[in-house]
């Protein structure tokens, strides 16, 4: 076997060009397709992470069947005993409690439909980071009977700071729900829609407002990273029982994992076209390698040298080559994706305002996940096996009188 790969080795260089040039073809598709996948897996993961910490988490716990018509009327409620059984699984990071409904807003003669959401002001800005969108005023404080508005919707009712927000809405199980609050800040929130509508309070102030003593919409779960949410969301059904439901992000957000799967699989497509385009290249040179060196075949099936050696010969050079364009492309793709992880690519113009509609930062992140990597090695070097095959099949059908007249 050593002596057949030496053999192969020397045969590649006898005609260096051919060589480099098909290794160059394989080094090249290599590389794109190494940096397109890290450009996608980066921004994906960047995609996950930023709609886990804009709203969602990893997990939520609701009172069962509430994620289904999502009622006031339909609380889980909040006890010692489901705050100890959270806390004694170590992998939970943080879990803040919320309760969310919908108001008619009023300041003024002027009217909105909005979005109350009940927060535990500390633990709610180490998930979504919501004290770095205030534009003016303070961030709520515990007990605090005021309210953060979005700046959109700020802006439509004519409030400021120090101004006086009325809401009026439905309790828990019909109860009036009306109430006051001074405006304590006004936040500018990244997703338009939100900005449009929110209005955030302390937690026990608004389940004063709602009539719901202890009662949540939700508790949100955060866990140290993605590898933890299946894990974490077991234990919890679990401890739990049939009485709640736990969602992780996934199911909370499954417009995202299908917007992320239609772009993976027209990525794969993409790819599968820089695939082919290497695959004939590697193909031509191994038909051009066969074609060039049928009389050498001829001689050396005429002093003995059987078939299949000649042809396992053939078979370990278009290897070589494969594994010689597969390696140099890897350890070319390793700088340059290294690169863009420090230094990621920033949108600018209508571009920027897209993604941040979205609620995403305007940045195109990558990834330098081992997979990556080695995700593409494999697949091009199995396109070389597959070719690498014909010189098999064409040395197979060679015929000693033939080939010496070639």
């Amino acid at each position: 076997m050593h002596e057949y790969l030496k053999l192969a080795w020397r045969n590649l260089w006898r005609n260096k060009r051919r060589t480099l040039i098909t290794s160059a073809s394989v080094f090249f598709g290599v590389i794109l397709s190494t940096i397109m996948t890290s450009m996608q897996e980066g921004s994906y993961a960047q995609y996950i992470q930023a709609i886990v910490n804009f709203y969602s988490g990893y997990i939520q716990i609701h009172q069962k069947g509430y994620w289904e018509n999502k009622t006031i009327n339909n609380l889980l409620t909040y006890t010692p005993d489901l705050e100890n059984k959270l806390k004694a699984i170590k992998e939970i990071t943080l879990f803040a409690p919320r309760l969310e409904s919908y108001a008619l807003a009023s300041a003024a003669e002027v009217t909105k439909g909005v979005m109350v959401t009940g927060i535990a002001a500390e633990k709610e800005d180490r998930i979504t980071r919501i004290s770095k969108k205030v534009v003016a005023g303070r961030f709520l404080e515990n007990r605090d009977r005021g309210v953060m508005l979005g700046s959109a919707l700020a802006k439509y009712l004519h409030l400021n700071v120090g101004d006086t927000l009325v809401l009026v809405s439905q309790g828990y199980h019909g109860l009036s729900a009306a109430g006051k609050y001074p405006v304590r800040s006004i936040i500018h929130h990244s997703s338009p829609e939100l900005d449009r509508s929110i209005v955030y309070m302390d937690i026990a102030e608004c389940q004063v407002l709602f009539s719901a003593e202890n009662r949540l919409t939700s508790l949100v779960i955060m866990v140290e990273d993605d590898r933890w949410t299946q894990p974490v969301q077991d234990k919890l059904v679990a401890l739990l029982g049939s009485e709640y439901e736990v969602m992780n992000w996934r199911v909370i957000n499954q417009l995202l994992i299908k917007q992320i799967e239609s772009d993976r699989a027209g990525g794969y497509f993409e790819k599968g076209i820089l695939y082919l385009i290497i695959g004939f290249g590697i193909l031509g040179t191994v038909m051009m390698m066969i074609a060039e060196r049928k009389k050498e075949f001829g001689v050396m099936m005429a002093v003995g040298t059987q078939k299949l050696i000649l042809a396992f010969i053939v078979f370990l050079e278009s290897l070589l080559i494969g594994l010689l364009g597969v390696v140099s492309g890897i350890l070319g793709s390793l700088p340059i994706v290294w690169y863009f992880i420090y230094h990621p690519i920033y949108f600018t113009g209508q571009a920027a305002e897209a993604f941040e509609q979205m609620g995403f930062e305007p940045i195109m992140w990558f990834s330098i996940e081992p997979a990556v990597f080695y995700h593409q090695a494999i697949t091009v070097f199995l396109i070389v096996v597959v070719i690498s095959v014909y010189p098999v099949y064409a040395i197979s059908r060679l015929k000693v009188i033939q080939a010496l007249k070639a």
